[in-house]
């Protein structure tokens, strides 16, 4: 079986290749595909909806049961934000360096202990019959005072995980404990489980 997954966002989806490869299920994006798709609003209040939102649009468009994702960075001291906002935290276009000075100035003074904060993922996949199969996945860790390494994406430079920081460790170091590495190890099971009903 074709799946289509859903993402814009070159990071994640080497994230998503990587990971998935493990389910021998042959996995597509925009790049395989002879037509752009339209950009999704993403209107929902959580995670799950708006991977809904992608997933769901990108299977109209494509015919294909599409896998999206919506992740973020909840972190406590800011009451969950920046959340399903993450992206956009310091305005539009996205840019990753002033989302993390963003974050930085707002915790400025604030001390470890009440730095706590989590990365989020929500997997959907929406077939075309209609069925709809769902994952999600979280991390902790908290914020670092100054920024770590260059490795990842986004706010990875600035969130120390039970492993190290997300900027510092390997990709094979930061599938076992990441948010999306945990989401994708459930939507696993729960494709494996769907697929054997089909």
């Amino acid at each position: 079986m074709k799946f289509f997954l859903a993402t814009k966002n070159k990071h994640k989806l080497i994230e998503f290749k990587r990971i998935l490869s493990d389910l021998n299920y042959d996995v597509i994006c925009e790049s395989d595909l002879d037509f752009t798709l339209e950009d999704v609003e993403e209107t929902g209040l959580t995670f799950e909806e708006n991977a809904f939102l992608k997933a769901n649009s990108a299977m109209k468009a494509t015919g294909l049961p599409s896998i999206a994702d919506d992740s973020g960075l909840c972190v406590d001291y800011l009451d969950g934000a920046p959340g399903i906002y993450s992206a956009r935290f310091a305005g539009e276009p996205v840019d990753n360096e002033k989302n993390n000075q963003k974050l930085l100035s707002l915790l400025k003074d604030v001390k470890k202990d009440d730095r706590t904060a989590k990365f989020v993922c929500s997997i959907v996949c929406v077939f075309p019959n209609g069925t709809t199969l769902k994952a999600k996945g979280e991390c902790h860790g908290y914020i670092a005072e100054e920024k770590c390494g260059n490795n990842g994406f986004g706010y990875d430079p600035l969130f120390v995980s039970s492993v190290g920081c997300f900027g510092t460790i390997s990709d094979k170091e930061k599938d076992s404990v990441s948010h999306r590495g945990r989401a994708l190890e459930e939507f696993s099971k729960v494709l494996c489980e769907y697929m054997k009903e089909v």
